[in-house]
Parts: C-alpha cells; sequence; structure tokens
C-alpha cells in the first residue's frame, strides 16, 4: 500500500475569507500591508476569517470555546441534512435544536467583481452547488447590506424563458420578460430571477456568466452576499468557464494557528502541482454535481480498521459513498465506519476516561497522545496526525477526536470528507479527468 507523507492540520472554524486583500485591518484606523496585496492572474488569496483583513468575523457574542464548538457542530448538522437530501434527490428539511438558532455560516467567501462597472461581492463558494445567485437591489428579506444593482451595470440582461438556462435552474417559471427560478439553501428558500453578466475572478472576466438575482429570501441559513457553486452542473463556475479555467481548479486552506492567514483558490490549469497522487472521482447520476471519490479503508495508526465494506461503497440509486465538500467542517462518517475508527482510537487511548462534547463522543480531560488517522482512497492516501484529527479547548483542560457520525436524523448513508481534513495541502479537482489529487503544501 502507498503511502504520501503525512500532513499537518488544525482546526477550521466555520468561516474562512477568500480574497479580500482590498479591506482594512478591524483595528480603527490601521491598514495591515497584507490587507494590500492584490490577487494575480487566476489565483485568489485565502485568508483567515480571523485575519485582519476580515470584515466578516463570526459573532460569538463572548462564548466559550465549548460554546463554540457546539455552534459549530450545530451549523454541520445542518449542513449534512442538505448533503443528504441532494445525494438522494429528496427535499431537505431542518432539524430543531433547542434553544439554538440554525444558522449555516458560508464556509468560504471569495471575492467577486459582477457586473460593468464592477460591483464587488462576496460570494460564498461552494463545491457542492452549482448555480450562481446574489442578493439584487430591492430584494425583501436578504440579510446583507451590499447588494448589486442591475440598473449600475451596463452589461447586464435578463435571461429569457426560451433559453436552455431556464431549463436547467430548480423550479423554473416565466414571468413577463424573464426566466425565474426558486430554491432551497439548506434550511432557507430564495426566489430569483434568472440573468446574465459579466463576472470578474481576479484579472479574469467572464461575460455574460448566469446567475440568480435574488428578490426574496426566506431563513437564516443563506450567505449573506451570495453564493458560487464549483459543483460539476450546467451552470457552476466550472462549467460556464470551461473555455477559460478547462473545468480544473485548485484550493489549499490555511491553518487557524497560521500568522499570515493566507492561502490560495487556483483556477485553470496552470500552475498546479505536477507531483500529486489522485484518486477517481465517481459521478452520481441523480446529484452529478457532487465531487464523490471511492473511500475504500481507514487506518487508526498502522491497523485497517474492520468496516463493513457497505459503509464505504459507492451507490448511485441510495446516494451513499464518500464526498469531499468544502461547506462541512468536521468529517462524518456513517455509523458503522465511525464507531470502527472510534472504537480504535480509544483502545489506544487505554484506561483515559472518556467524556463527551455535543457530537464529539470521544474527549479526554487528560493529556493525550493521539494515532494517526489514514483514510485509504483508491490510489491515494491521506494520513492525518493529531492537529488533524484532535480539537483542543483554549484551557487546555479538554481534546476531543474531531470527527463524528452522520446525524440520526439525517439521510445515514453519505461520508463526508470536511475542511478540518482539507489544511495544508492542495485539493485538485481536475474534472476532465474525472480525478481529485492531494499534495502537500504549506497554505500560509
Amino acid at each position: 500500500m502507498t503511502r504520501t507523507p503525512p500532513f499537518i492540520f488544525s482546526i477550521v472554524p466555520s468561516l474562512i475569507l477568500l480574497s479580500v486583500a482590498f479591506l482594512p485591518s478591524s483595528r480603527a484606523g490601521v491598514v495591515d500591508p497584507r490587507c494590500r496585496v492584490p490577487d494575480r492572474g487566476s489565483t485568489l488569496r485565502v485568508f483567515h476569517v480571523n485575519s485582519p483583513c476580515s470584515p466578516i468575523r463570526p459573532a460569538t457574542g463572548g462564548l466559550s470555546w465549548e460554546e463554540n464548538i457546539l455552534r459549530m457542530q450545530a451549523e454541520d448538522q445542518v449542513r449534512l441534512q442538505f448533503l443528504s437530501s441532494l445525494a438522494t434527490g429528496q427535499k431537505s428539511s431542518v432539524p430543531i435544536a433547542s434553544g439554538r438558532q440554525m444558522i449555516q455560516s458560508p464556509t468560504y467567501i471569495v471575492r467577486v467583481q459582477i457586473g460593468t462597472p464592477g460591483q464587488t461581492m462576496l460570494m460564498a463558494v461552494d463545491t457542492s452547488n452549482d448555480a450562481a445567485w446574489v442578493p439584487c437591489s430591492g430584494c425583501v428579506g436578504c440579510s446583507s447590506s451590499t447588494v448589486f444593482d442591475p440598473t449600475k451595470s451596463t452589461s447586464f440582461k435578463a435571461v429569457g424563458c426560451q433559453a436552455a438556462q431556464c431549463q436547467q435552474v430548480p423550479n423554473p417559471t416565466c414571468g413577463v420578460r424573464s426566466c425565474s427560478f426558486n430554491t432551497s439553501y439548506a434550511g432557507s428558500t430564495i426566489a430569483a430571477s434568472l440573468s446574465r453578466d459579466t463576472f470578474t475572478l481576479a484579472t479574469d472576466p467572464i461575460s455574460g456568466y448566469t446567475f440568480g438575482c435574488v428578490q426574496k429570501a426566506a431563513g437564516t441559513s443563506i450567505p449573506p452576499q451570495g453564493l458560487l457553486g464549483l459543483g460539476r452542473g450546467p451552470l457552476s463556475l466550472v462549467s460556464q468557464s470551461q473555455s477559460l479555467y478547462q473545468s480544473t481548479f485548485s484550493y489549499c486552506l490555511p491553518s487557524s494557528k497560521s500568522l499570515n492567514f493566507s492561502g490560495s483558490l487556483r483556477l485553470g490549469p496552470v500552475g498546479q502541482p505536477v507531483r500529486i497522487k489522485y484518486t477517481p472521482l465517481l459521478k452520481n447520476p441523480r446529484r452529478s454535481s457532487l465531487y464523490y471519490v471511492n473511500l475504500i479503508g481507514i487506518q487508526v495508526g498502522r491497523k485497517v480498521v474492520d468496516i463493513p465494506p457497505a459503509a464505504l461503497a459507492f451507490n448511485s440509486t441510495s446516494g451513499a459513498g464518500t464526498i469531499i465538500d468544502s461547506g462541512t467542517v468536521f468529517s462524518r462518517l456513517v455509523a458503522p465506519a465511525y464507531v470502527a475508527v472510534r472504537d480504535e482510537f480509544r483502545k489506544r487511548m487505554g484506561n483515559a476516561t472518556v467524556t463527551s462534547l455535543g457530537g464529539f463522543d470521544t474527549c479526554y480531560n487528560v493529556p493525550i497522545v493521539a494515532p494517526t488517522i489514514t483514510f485509504v482512497f483508491d490510489g491515494m492516501n491521506v494520513t492525518l496526525p493529531q492537529d488533524n484529527i484532535l480539537i483542543h479547548s483554549t484551557a487546555g483542560s479538554t481534546t476531543c477526536l474531531a470527527m463524528a457520525a452522520a446525524p440520526d436524523n439525517v439521510n445515514s448513508v453519505l461520508n463526508v470528507i470536511a475542511s478540518m481534513q482539507q489544511q495544508n495541502h492542495r485539493v485538485l479537482f481536475d474534472v476532465p479527468n474525472s480525478r481529485v489529487g492531494v499534495a502537500r503544501e504549506a497554505c500560509s
């Protein structure tokens, strides 16, 4: 079995900011020089949400470390519900958590210039969605103070009902002059008119980009300034920019411990790593935009744990299998796989007393030395050391295995490789060759 070098990781908070080099520091009157660096070519800089350049730091309201972990778990649970509905083609419903607001914060935000002249929007990037949409002027229920104003763009056009794109959006309807659609995102809904305008990423303009101009929104799960889908569907960035980027992109996520907070989103085949291991991408015809991969085993230390093959098997009818997702923070495994990993992990900890924290059922209040965990994919292994698989309280009194079983109240056939496992290495999505690659890289 071929092993790739161990990757060094750390926990990702629920929000990371992409390409906000134009933004000032949060300290009044002070601009950090790192915030002035512009995007170049087809590469956008990645900043941590807590960097001096971030305008959208999550409002924790003085929450403790434990309360913040529970908040992120609640957000992830909504995300898992949403992903499971995508995989199986079923409508999503949101679980109710007593006393806790379910807000699905976007995990990554990319700076996009829309229109002529360009209007800056910070759009959530989501590898499990396709169509782009932004709040437009006059939107009812949109939470963002920044909206796109079509009347100020000389290149804006409405998409007519006869256009092919009108049949590619969910629930299309025909208005007086243009196509409209309704869709859901996690526990929220939007109503939008289908539109076209120029999208500029870094220095690359993409003319005639089809997107939804949101007119009405309801719910708390919607990214404030909209969403830019990186899935594989016909209205995704991957498809609409195919002639420019050849349906290829990669990202490298920085560790939250990084002082510089910066990584990158690289669009197109130019500048992608040459020395990289790949695993095949699989397709679910029922939801072809999701990035399925073939996870064939999991090791704890050097031991391959005993997981029923059905827990990892890809099944396009049921939606079962494993996906790589940018919007989930903590990896989730179906119950039989998680229990096998957890039990072997606990075994390695000896007689240390096990406690729990919300959905994390393997926590310790004493110092521990954890074994590595290796995801074994078809053609590629990814080995996770302690910094990747453990979260630590700020006071240092609690340490938890940062993985969990899929929530009981969602379709529990989907394994999700989450953003915590996607740090300090480059993940390359090569759609034309139906493969995803992983190469170690210091992202900051």
